[in-house]
């Protein structure tokens, strides 16, 4: 493949996905929407990135109902492959908004997922 997909961005030759890699094509995505998405201003760009976050929350909520097939006019329109698709288009459009208001958010979702660690589970091993 020659990349287009976004295969070199998130895998290595191995096909192991990595914390760099991942942070890597967020920029990229970032990026991209920086140049493409017209020129609002900085803090309007901020607010429409995290605005986005309950769109794509929305579509994990439709994927589900479609999912359990509990809309009767729609019925099993999704399923949980779906579901996991969007889950991880919300926790990509989380990382690009997050990318957006920090220069480092690498480190603050690190420093974070430590805390929320700590928190759940007490003091102990440091988390890697």
């Amino acid at each position: 493949m020659d990349g287009m997909d976004g295969s070199d961005v998130m895998h290595g030759a191995d096909g192991a996905g990595g914390t760099d890699r991942v942070w890597g094509g967020v920029q990229r995505l970032r990026g991209w929407l920086d140049a493409e998405a017209g020129s609002p201003e900085a803090g309007d760009v901020r607010l429409l990135r995290i605005f986005k976050i309950s769109e794509e929350v929305g579509e994990v909520a439709e994927a589900v109902h479609g999912a359990l097939g509990v809309n009767p006019r729609k019925g099993a329109s999704h399923s949980w492959g779906d579901v996991e698709e969007e889950l991880a288009d919300v926790i990509v459009t989380a990382m690009v908004a997050l990318a957006t208001i920090t220069p480092r958010p690498e480190d603050v979702l690190d420093a974070r997922v430590r805390y929320l660690v700590r928190r759940a589970l007490g003091s102990g091993p440091d988390v890697r």
